[in-house]
């Protein structure tokens, strides 16, 4: 219990302390984990286990959805939130059929953008920064 606990003040700390490019980063990370792990759970017939997992990866894919900001960019929310109905779509498949190969779809279809979330993300904390600081 105690853990549990460390871990939620952890977490809130975490979030409110956070840019939100690391949030994006920390809620990719969380998807991949889930989907490893339902993988993992599929492989391994543990089939309650891994549709929890990839419950949980469609719940961060459909909070990525609903934060898209189409006016600020009409084009790229459009082509996110594509990519992010295939991807729940996948997940759904995934859970009902217990199957590991639309898994592997979602995650060819987001390791790109997580890779370039990962470049972006501390170039644009490093700019705001220096920005701050300039005389």
């Amino acid at each position: 219990m105690l853990e549990s606990t460390a871990a939620a003040r952890y977490t809130q700390v975490r979030n409110s302390t956070s840019t939100p490019g690391e949030l994006l980063l920390a809620l990719y990370d969380g998807v991949f984990r889930f989907l490893n792990g339902a993988k993992l759970c599929i492989q391994n017939k543990q089939l309650p286990r891994a549709r929890e997992l990839l419950s949980k990866a469609y719940a961060i894919i459909s909070e990525l959805t609903i934060a898209l900001d189409h006016a600020v960019s009409p084009e790229l929310c459009g082509q996110l939130e594509s990519l992010y109905g295939f991807c729940m779509d996948r997940i759904q498949v995934a859970s009902r059929k217990a199957e590991t190969v639309p898994i592997d779809e979602v995650t060819r279809v987001l390791t790109p953008l997580r890779e370039a979330w990962t470049i972006a993300v501390p170039k644009s904390i490093q700019e705001a920064h220096a920005a701050a600081h300039k005389p």
